[in-house]
């Protein structure tokens, strides 16, 4: 029995992809279902647009994302990213579109009939329409339901002794077995606003921070994009919910009208370079240090693991 540590984005995929070549796997989570950052993310599969900030390792990484997610769990939406600005900040649009490849630059009347609600507040745009979006508590409840389909346990709220751990998914938790991870402190807040009709994730940029706001259904939004290095646990500060709100209203006044539905606050667990990677310490393998890019680099990570768990115990792929 291979055991997988952490419930987060990383962990399920990793042990999705463990179940998938056959071998037995249990996955165990010291917390409840529903906590972790994972839960609190995006859920872009956006590897074009972050590649603005991103090393490009990290795109490289996520080209896969969406065939992989689409794959295996339902409401996967491909509908591409638009990516818009004021017309006071035009030049980071400009700035935005030299530093990122794979969309279109697109004028009101393209923005118009890809986004009605958006129309004659942009006179341009850039569109990534190879791009995709999911909601992440939706996404990792059918991870795990796919996992118990095929016979393994998904356990949470349980404490394991540490010699029965062979994978660790655990993010920032494992800073203790992890010299040189640290914490990003991110925050959102989910709206409901029915008065506002987006179908694609839509990045609104800023001289300070680019936001974004994606469409989840049924008039829900998270609205998201701060990075704050700090490991303070605790609620979403009134500062960074005050730009949020600020910034959905921006992009459409609508959401004046928005109901608060939740606000969210997480850590993000990353390396000194902000790349992903898998190592091994304490007699285990560890894939840590997904950033802000968990949904996009962890099925493209959980394969790479899968590889190395198997080459270092041969005897793992004929246990079931």
């Amino acid at each position: 029995m291979i055991t997988v540590l952490g419930a987060g984005v990383a962990g399920l995929c990793a042990a999705t992809v463990l179940a998938e070549r056959g071998l037995p796997v249990e996955v165990v989570d010291s917390g409840p279902e529903g906590a972790g950052a994972s839960w609190l993310a995006g859920g872009m599969l956006a590897p074009f647009v972050e590649g603005e900030r991103a090393p490009p390792e990290v795109a490289r990484l996520g080209a896969g994302a969406a065939d992989w997610w689409a794959a295996r769990v339902p409401g996967v939406a491909r509908r591409g990213t638009l990516v818009v600005a004021p017309p006071r900040d035009r030049p980071e649009l400009d700035r935005f579109a030299t530093r990122t490849g794979g969309h279109e630059r697109i004028g009101a009347d393209r923005i118009a009939a890809l986004e009605p609600d958006l129309a004659g507040r942009f006179s341009s745009a850039l569109f990534y329409p190879d791009e995709a979006h999911l909601e992440p508590g939706a996404a990792l409840r059918s991870l795990a339901k796919g996992l118990r389909a095929r016979g393994a346990v998904v356990r949470y709220g349980v404490q394991l002794s540490p010699d029965r751990i062979d994978v660790d998914c655990r993010g920032i938790a494992a800073r203790d077995m992890l010299p040189g991870l640290r914490a990003v402190r991110g925050e959102m807040l989910v709206l409901r606003c029915p008065e506002v009709a987006l179908s694609r994730p839509v990045r609104l940029l800023h001289p300070r921070f680019p936001v974004y706001v994606v469409p989840h259904g049924e008039g829900l939004y998270m609205v998201g994009a701060t990075m704050v290095e700090s490991g303070a646990t605790g609620p979403i500060t009134l500062r960074s919910a005050t730009e949020l709100m600020s910034a959905a209203f921006a992009l459409h006044p609508g959401f004046a009208e928005a109901a608060i539905v939740s606000l969210g606050s997480g850590l993000r667990p990353a390396w000194p370079d902000n790349l992903p990677r898998i190592t091994q310490a304490g007699g285990r393998l560890h894939l840590n240090g997904l950033y802000r890019h968990g949904f996009l680099t962890a099925p493209a990570l959980a394969g790479q693991l899968a590889d190395l768990l198997i080459q270092s115990r041969p005897e793992a792929a004929h246990a079931h």
